[in-house]
Formats: structure tokens, sequence, C-alpha cells
């Protein structure tokens, strides 16, 4: 379907969803959720697929201080206006480096030659826009294309066509042979996609992994048994390596980095950020069943002069697991782990009844008692189910929070070695899963 676009200008969006056209995005802010500007836009990143596939945005090269040009995925864009781009989370400052699968928008679309599949007329792309999908993925779904000019003095016509409405601008399959696998993955879940790579042979699933995206890689690796995990780590290079593990939770990435030759584990540990290293050499340094072997060290932590406005700000980030999202923890500065003195819990729930200017130091649940990193998983286990937890709050001997346990955590704990590989139905003889 073409839309036609006379005027000068951009088109206004189609849909009701909301619409990004990237060529406008150059030279825009970057700021972070304290307003603080990082740097500026440079350029945007797509990947390519087969057949109509549309192509998927993957993030943004933007110029920080002093002329440094970083990758900001798409996962920590918060919010894309027409003056400024909000990111949240932690950006990873290493020098951006473009990889075989990736194209350049303004560097490599902009002002490429492509023919209308009606008529084969050729046409120029000089915008490409975007739109995320249910599952939070940017794809691009329109061009917005120049016709050749026709005869003296007439002006060159405009006009917005649909992706599939045009030729040369998607890969050949020999180009991508894992892509029509990547393609029925899009809208699975991390679980799913590592349950089809599980029955893939070591070779297939390799090249597979090398096509995700950073965040999406990281997410399915997390439910991946160890021994394939430890298989797709070793099999990319040591740089993308250390940006999975970045990607992944912090307890997560400290079970994989366990699980590698310790030569390769230094490695990547010393090519990861600081803050992110640190996270997950003190997480290796407790026992696996434990508070502190099984924790996040990534809770919501809030100071005790936030409100509940704050709180529900953090809380409504989709990128948190429901448990994470469950509850903030107010302790007093730093507000990173390990925190200043621990105060109490809010609850969401709490939080939703009070009114948004309210401080969250006067809602607090000190009744929760925290654990320390050493308690044992039978302790846990005994706390979650008498008191219907989703998680709790972990300590040290000087009273601050230094990570949380959650139920999804403890589940993953309590299940047999090997469970993921276990076929359907595993437990229904097992009277332990059948209790009256």
């Amino acid at each position: 379907m073409l839309f036609w676009e006379p005027v000068k200008g951009y088109p206004s969006p189609v849909s009701t969803n909301p619409r990004v056209f990237l060529a406008r995005l150059n030279s825009l802010g970057v700021f972070d959720p304290n307003g603080d500007q990082m740097g500026k836009v440079r350029d945007a990143i797509v990947v390519l697929r087969t057949g109509n596939l549309p192509a998927r945005l993957t993030g943004l090269v933007v110029e920080v201080p002093p002329r440094r040009r970083i990758f900001v995925p798409m996962t920590k864009v918060t919010t894309i206006d027409s003056g400024q781009i909000i990111v949240t989370g932690t950006v990873n400052l290493r020098r951006f480096e473009q990889r075989k699968n990736e194209t350049l928008v303004t560097a490599e679309l902009l002002d490429r030659t492509v023919e209308l599949q009606a008529s084969g007329e050729p046409v120029t792309v000089i915008d490409v826009g975007v739109e995320q999908s249910r599952s939070r993925e940017w794809f691009v779904d329109q061009l917005f294309v120049r016709r050749a000019t026709q005869g003296f003095r007439r002006r060159s016509e405009k006009m917005v066509v649909d992706w599939n409405d045009v030729t040369n601008m998607s890969l050949p399959v020999p180009d991508q042979p894992a892509e029509q696998l990547l393609a029925t993955m899009d809208s699975l879940r991390p679980a799913d996609v590592a349950s089809m790579l599980r029955e893939l042979t070591p070779t297939r699933r390799t090249e597979i992994a090398r096509e995700l995206d950073d965040e999406r890689l990281a997410d399915v690796l997390e439910e991946m048994t160890d021994q394939n995990r430890v298989e797709i780590l070793e099999a990319l290079e040591a740089e993308r390596a250390a940006d999975i593990l970045e990607e992944m939770d912090p307890d997560d990435a400290a079970d994989l980095i366990a699980e590698l030759a310790p030569e390769r584990a230094k490695d990547l540990l010393e090519r990861m950020e600081p803050e992110e290293a640190d996270d997950i050499r003190r997480l290796l340094s407790y026992d696996d069943f434990s508070a502190g072997g099984m924790m996040t060290s990534e809770p919501i932590v809030l100071a005790p002069d936030e409100t509940v406005a704050d709180a529900l700000a953090r809380i409504r980030n989709a990128d948190l697991s429901p448990a994470l999202a469950s509850q903030v923890y107010v302790c007093r500065q730093p507000t990173e782990t390990p925190t200043g003195k621990y105060l109490g819990v809010c609850h969401f729930q709490r939080l939703l009844r009070e009114p948004p200017s309210s401080l969250v130091s006067a809602l607090l649940d000190t009744s929760l008692e925290p654990m320390r990193p050493d308690t044992p998983l039978s302790v846990l286990t005994r706390s979650f189910a008498a008191y219907n937890l989703v998680a709790l709050p972990v300590v040290d001997e000087t009273g601050s929070l230094v990570g949380a346990v959650t139920f999804d955590d403890l589940v993953d704990h309590m299940l047999p070695q090997g469970w993921r590989e276990l076929p359907d139905g595993w437990g229904h003889d097992d009277p332990v899963m059948h209790r009256d």
C-alpha cells in the first residue's frame, strides 16, 4: 500500500502506533534519567533479513565526549521525541565497532536506489521509518522515498511506501542462512528459543546465536543448560562475549562465568565494565546454594527522600521481572549495592494506594526479616513458603543491602540439575510434585 506525500517535509504517521523516522534523530541529544546529556545520535543500526521480513532496529550510534562513538541498544531507550532521547541503565562506553550483519542507516541506507515492486520504477530512500512491536522490538515498516525527476523544472515527488513495496532492501537467502530460523523465533519467549536451540547441532546452534542481538542472546543464555551456553560463549569473540555477560542478570552471569576455564573467565571479567565485573566477582564469592549465591545484585533501591511517584516510575521498567518489580528496597546512600544502611521495603500494592507525593520512607514494611548472604537454601525455602513471599532482601554484617533473592531464583535452585533437558511430565509420578 502506498501513501503519496506531495508536500514538503515528512509524512504524518499512518497508524495509531508510534513511528520514528531515523534520519530525524541525527544530532539529537541523548540524556540519562537525571537529565544529564550523554552525547548525540550519529547513526542507527539495523539488521537486514531475508525475503520480505522487515529489518530490525537494534540500537543507536551515539557520540560521547571526547568524540567517541558507542552503541546504545534499543532496550536502553525509554523515550524518543522531537527534542531528545532518554536512556536508562548502564550504557557500555566501549568504542562502537560495526559487525558484519549490521547496516548503518545514515551511512549505508539513505540515498540507496530501490525499485517499487508494482512498477519497477526506481526511487531513492531519503528516510527510514520504524515502529515498535508488541514484543517491544523495533522493525522497519516504512520508507520515505523520492521519485526521480521527469522533465525540466519538474519537482521530484516524495511518498511513503511500506517495506514490502520495494525490492533490493533485503538479504538474499545465501547471505544469511540462519535468518529463516531466526524469523520464527521473533515472537518466542527466551525459554522457548533456548529449547529450539538445544535441538540443533552445535555448529548450527552457534550460527544462530551469533545472529541474535546482544540483549536477546543474553536472555536466551539465561534459559539454557550450562553445557550449551558455555559452548556458545566460548565460540564468540572475547569483546562480544564480555558484552553479553554485561547484558545478563548478574546472578546468571556469575553462574556462567563459574563454568568457564579460569583463564577465559579472568579475561572476560577484565574486559567488562568495572562495576559490572565487581558485581559478578562478589556473587562468585558465595556458595551456590546460599542467599548470596542465588541473589541478584540489581534490585530496585531508593533513598528515603524519594517519592511514591519515583518508585512507580522504576517499577514500570519493562525489563524487570515481575518478582523484582514486586517491591522496592529503601536504603540510605549510596543506593547501589552494597548500599548504605537497609531500612525496609515498600510493596507495589502499598505504593498504588498512596499519593504520588508521599515519601517511601513513610511506607516501610520493616517486618520482613532480611537474610544474610550465607543463609542456606533450606532456610530460604521455609521463609518464602511461610510468608508467601516473592522476594527477600539480603544484607551483610553491616546492615547494607547487597542484593535480593527472588522466587524464580529459588525455584531454579530447587529443581534437579539438568531440569531444562527433562521431558514434559517428568515429575508426574513424583509425590513431592503432587502434594495435597
